[in-house]
């Protein structure tokens, strides 16, 4: 059994640490499904260097631990986490990245007359950076306005918001490798490599490379510009209300869409007859099809099973095997 006692000790008597730490944290108010029981052990580093050293000390230790952000694509287990789940929402800096920065490991790279790089901390919520960039007159992310969750986790999925993905904008990120067995952390930095990315998906998906900052390649408008930007941006946020986006606690669109199947997940779902189709307190949108909505009282279970209920009667009615985007976190 992990030691929690000893990590709590490590972390308090640790000169640099600065952050939260609580034992039998309730993790559904942290996720935008609000479900999900509570971690044996809750971190929250209030910077980069304490989450390191929160990192060491669980590996060091051999502690369980899962690292989350906005928690806006997570379902954790009604039975909790059973483990350290470390925080990164306290590290939310966002700044322009000056080009004196960049390593010289890429090679010499010209930045085009306008283009800016901006930075930030994979904890930065995605609203924080769309607003920093709109205060800026940066355009380039204005279909990102309203999405919910952590840069950090944009990234790792490859988000995707009206026909624009992050990879489409994307410079370089910063990885903190972690080697389990050897306890060991190596810090990389990497350029955007388009072959290594896809729709809805990132080299760092199912590995071991947690993403500590990334670098946005966006384009500087003039400041009597800003405005449109604004505007820009409210648009794309009016239009998730008005899809109902924001009605019930969810985590967005449930399953990728797959260009293979013609048409697009919530679509399939609807000529399924699946639209409004309930367990528990989880039950699919009556708004679109690629929603499930937690109607007051869902459990994760009832979550999962309606998933698996949904792919179960899709591939049953058409042959397609659905891909869900949300993470189901296993206790």
């Amino acid at each position: 059994m992990a030691d929690y006692e000893k990590i709590i000790q490590i972390l308090k008597n640790h000169d640099a640490f600065k952050g939260d730490i609580l034992k039998d944290e309730p993790l559904a108010p942290k996720t935008t499904f609000k479900v999900g029981g509570p971690a044996d052990l809750f971190i929250a580093p209030e910077n980069y260097y304490s989450f390191q050293i929160a990192i060491d000390a669980l590996l060091q230790n051999d502690v369980r631990f899962f690292i989350m952000g906005g928690g806006s694509n997570i379902v954790f287990a009604d039975e909790g986490f059973r483990g350290a789940v470390v925080c990164t929402s306290n590290f939310n800096d966002t700044a322009y990245y000056p080009p004196s920065n960049i390593s010289p490991q890429f090679g010499k790279i010209e930045l085009k007359k306008n283009q800016a790089l901006i930075t930030c901390f994979c904890g930065t919520p995605m609203a924080s950076l769309v607003k920093f960039c709109t205060e800026n007159t940066i355009s380039g992310l204005e279909q990102f306005a309203g999405l919910p969750g952590s840069v950090g986790g944009a990234v790792y999925m490859n988000a995707r918001c009206f026909d624009k993905s992050i990879s489409d904008v994307l410079f370089s990120v910063s990885t903190m490798e972690i080697d389990r067995e050897a306890k060991k952390i190596t810090l990389n930095q990497e350029l955007f490599d388009s072959n290594a990315w896809a729709y809805k998906k990132s080299p760092y998906q199912g590995g071991n490379r947690f993403i500590t900052t990334a670098t946005f390649l966006l384009t500087q408008k003039n400041a009597s510009e800003q405005d449109k930007i604004a505007s820009e941006c409210k648009k794309y946020i009016a239009e998730r209300v008005n899809k109902g986006h924001f009605k019930f606690p969810s985590a967005g669109s449930v399953f990728k869409n797959n260009r293979d199947f013609g048409k697009p997940s919530g679509q399939i779902i609807d000529e399924a007859g699946l639209r409004g189709t309930a367990i528990g307190g989880a039950k699919v949108a009556d708004f679109h099809g690629n929603f499930i909505i937690n109607t007051g009282n869902a459990k994760a279970a009832d979550i999962k099973t309606l998933v698996q209920l949904v792919q179960d009667k899709v591939h049953e009615k058409y042959g397609f095997s659905l891909e869900t985007e949300i993470i189901f976190v296993e206790n």
